[in-house]
């Protein structure tokens, strides 16, 4: 995917959200922890193929098959429970929340 292409679609979504109510900040915010989140999931592919510290149960993976009630419930607890470890990745999250 081109710079350009992946800029088009992150600005997408942040119109969503903006005529959802949601404020530039919150976007923003929540843009960076699902980037944060498929940037691991990317690394720990080939050619990287990197072992990284996200939990299998809370990967990039766990996001894309759920929807609606349960897909808000599991980022919520995605957001708490990383922001619990140690290191770099508790650094990442550790006041995030779900403001979607």
């Amino acid at each position: 995917m081109c710079a350009h292409h992946l800029v088009t679609r992150i600005w997408s979504f942040c119109h969503t959200l903006r005529d959802d109510g949601i404020g530039y900040g919150d976007y923003l915010e929540q843009h960076t922890y699902l980037l944060d989140l498929k940037m691991a999931d990317e690394l720990g592919r080939p050619p990287y193929s990197r072992t990284l510290p996200v939990p299998k149960e809370y990967a990039w993976d766990t996001l894309t098959y759920l929807r609606r009630a349960e897909l808000k419930s599991h980022y919520t607890t995605l957001l708490r429970e990383l922001g619990k470890f140690v290191g770099s990745l508790g650094q990442i999250f550790t006041t995030s929340q779900n403001e979607i």
